[in-house]
């Protein structure tokens, strides 16, 4: 009976522990280390880049990402399943005589409320009901978990999805001021940028808030292929930093910085729930992945656009350098771990790839409309 009894004192220490991983993923609202969680995580992770790693086009790599996190989940789901089978059944074990796996069955068929075998004493019947009770409250937990994810997802998607038409896809920094500038706005864009910057300063709040608690959410990728949650973050941040460094007494001013600050707040937090390196306070003298040479590039694509630029890029080149330092080491992590689309000025992937550039709409412009009277082809 002595190993009985030791094998009761180690189900109780997984039951306990698969409770916590439990409730710290899907009650407790803040970020909980769970080694379990995070065992599954990097062990679908490993698959799907193994499955990943042969695959040539990027349509079809995010085909097969797209399934990551789903599976992610039920994988969890069933670990934690297969635990507390695991641990009512090590629990039973001095209740119940017979070999071990008589407890273990015994405890399966409680934990999904089978009833296929049935207590034979009164111990053993009360640990049956509650680990018919556990496993219903971790299903229900569960399903119940799963609408808060999608919410939050789709919330997060309504600005990335409004961002194609001022970005691209994927989405670029010099790309959004660009567009103030071709074919989306006539006359002053500056009212444009100021609402941009505001709304996404809140999104990063929200992304913040949303993505350290429930994970899961970092790799649940959006629907259109070359668009993501975080090379849209990181677009959004260059075109703050861009336009602070090029036109420094121009608005919006207050917005852009209070956008870049959140921003490079919410990917740093996001990256230490990950357990990913994070730079509490970079030095903005010291180097960046971008060379002064595609920065140069960038900006002389604006001034052929008539962007209001007060300094030349010499100049505005430090500004920049020390603004993106807040954010580059760590946007570029995550996006690596990610396997976020090759955009421009994102890094490189855990697998061969050319970065990306933007899409851009057709340049045709509309007839101007015919005079009173006259007729229309």
């Amino acid at each position: 009976m002595v190993w009985r009894w030791l094998g009761f004192t180690v189900g109780i220490v997984v039951l306990l522990g698969t409770a916590l991983s439990v409730v710290g993923t899907l009650v407790v609202p803040r970020s909980i280390d769970s080694r379990i969680s995070r065992g599954c995580e990097r062990v679908v992770d490993a698959v799907f880049l193994a499955a990943t790693r042969r695959v040539r086009t990027f349509s079809h790599r995010d085909r097969i990402l797209a399934w990551q996190a789903p599976t992610a989940l039920l994988v969890r789901l069933g670990v934690w399943i297969g635990l507390l089978v695991l641990g009512y059944g090590l629990v039973l074990l001095p209740l119940v005589a017979g070999p071990v796996s008589d407890a273990l069955s015994q405890a399966g068929s409680s934990i999904f409320t089978v009833g296929s075998a049935a207590p034979t004493n009164a111990p053993s019947t009360v640990v049956d009901y509650i680990a018919a009770f556990t496993g219903v409250v971790v299903v229900g937990l569960q399903i119940g978990y799963l609408p808060t994810l999608y919410v939050a997802f789709n919330r997060r998607e309504a600005e990335v999805t409004l961002l194609i038409a001022r970005a691209g896809v994927p989405a670029w920094g010099p790309e959004i001021l660009a567009r103030t500038r071709w074919g989306i706005y006539d006359g002053d864009s500056r009212p444009a940028l100021d609402d941009l910057f505001e709304a996404w300063e809140r999104w990063a709040a929200e992304v913040a808030e949303s993505h350290t608690s429930y994970l899961t959410l970092a790799r649940l990728r959006s629907p259109h292929p070359l668009s993501h949650w975080l090379t849209s973050a990181l677009a959004v941040m260059d075109a703050a930093a861009l336009h602070l460094a090029l036109a420094p007494g121009s608005e919006p001013k207050y917005t852009a910085r209070l956008c870049l600050r959140m921003g490079f707040v919410a990917l740093n937090q996001i990256a230490a729930t990950m357990r990913l390196p994070v730079q509490e306070d970079p030095d903005p003298d010291g180097p960046i992945s971008i060379s002064y040479a595609q920065f140069a590039a960038a900006v002389e694509m604006l001034r052929g656009l008539n962007y209001p630029i007060e300094r030349p890029a010499e100049q505005a080149w430090p500004d920049f350098r020390g603004w993106r330092a807040n954010y580059d080491t760590v946007a570029l992590s995550l996006a690596r771990a990610l396997d976020a689309p090759p955009a421009l000025w994102s890094g490189d992937r855990r697998w061969p790839s050319t970065p990306i550039p933007p899409q851009r709409p057709s340049a045709r412009r509309p007839r101007d409309a015919a005079p009173q009277g006259a007729a229309t082809p």
